[in-house]
């Protein structure tokens, strides 16, 4: 999936003033302490290597508090960027500086971390056709955020949200009185949206190929059955492997030829980079 220009706007919009929000509330009481018109610079460093995220965010967030501040980014979302390298220069007020340090950094550790931590599996596949996919599993109210990481990292987005693609599981195929009726009603409710079927036996495997399923997510085969599977599908519909991957044996699921590995850590279980800001009075 590739996330809509529109909705990407709208959901930095809304990160940006929520953020603003909860850390500025009526004022920044600590920033009066600094005189109104002195001016100041700051420098953005990261304490460890990373692939910068976030950019957007801080971009909109900084100038919705105060346009004036000039931002110059000296690396690029997507780049690397190696311990104790600055990244970002700000100069404007003082106060302005002061205050918007710390929503701007929290927007930038943990995207970067996301961008980060992605590159590293990414870079587990290379030379293999297997795409890495994220999942739904994501910080509320950063959905959209940490897909955009994702994407920055290197990996590929599943579906946004609830809305843009189905993901048919086990509850649903009981709901729906079976894996034929659950995809066919879903061929009526919205055509054109991907329908995407878990499956964990043969028997189901055969059933989504039968109702033609586009995409068959094998959760928890092992790795002769994803092997057996990828050669009896034949390119009838795609593959996505899902459960009990990690970093370690993600390169051996993906030899197997599945299309996809699917992996809720990338934006679950991430530690955000360690940032410092360096501010000048001038």
């Amino acid at each position: 999936m590739t996330i809509p220009q529109a909705l990407l706007e709208q959901s930095i919009q809304i990160n940006i003033q929520h953020a603003l929000q909860e850390d500025i509330g009526d004022g920044d009481i600590t920033a009066l302490l600094t005189p109104e018109h002195e001016q100041a610079t700051a420098a953005i460093l990261c304490r460890e290597a990373m692939v910068l995220a976030g950019q957007p965010w801080v971009n909109a967030l900084i100038k919705a508090f105060d346009n004036r501040v000039e931002i110059v980014w000296h690396k690029q979302d997507g780049e690397q960027v190696q311990a104790n390298e600055v990244f970002l220069s700000l100069k404007g007020a003082a106060r302005s500086l002061l205050t918007v340090e710390r929503p701007a950094l929290n927007f930038i550790q943990t995207l970067s971390a996301v961008a980060t931590k992605t590159a590293a599996y990414v870079q587990q596949l290379e030379g293999l056709q297997t795409q890495l996919l994220d999942t739904r599993k994501t910080l509320p109210g950063l959905r959209i955020a940490q897909k955009y990481a994702v994407a920055i990292g290197g990996g590929q987005n599943h579906r946004l949200g609830l809305f843009d693609a189905f993901l048919i599981k086990e509850n649903h195929i009981m709901a729906a009185g079976g894996i034929a009726q659950a995809i066919a009603q879903a061929r009526q409710i919205a055509p054109g949206k991907p329908v995407e079927v878990e499956v964990e036996t043969w028997d189901e495997l055969n059933q989504a190929l039968d109702a033609a399923a586009d995409i068959v997510m094998l959760d928890n085969f092992s790795q002769q059955q994803m092997i057996d599977a990828v050669n009896y599908v034949a390119g009838r519909c795609k593959l996505e492997a899902s459960g009990n991957i990690t970093i370690d044996n993600l390169r051996q699921v993906a030899t197997s030829g599945v299309d996809y590995i699917s992996m809720g850590v990338l934006t679950k279980d991430v530690q955000a980079i360690d940032l410092s800001m360096r501010f000048n009075a001038v």
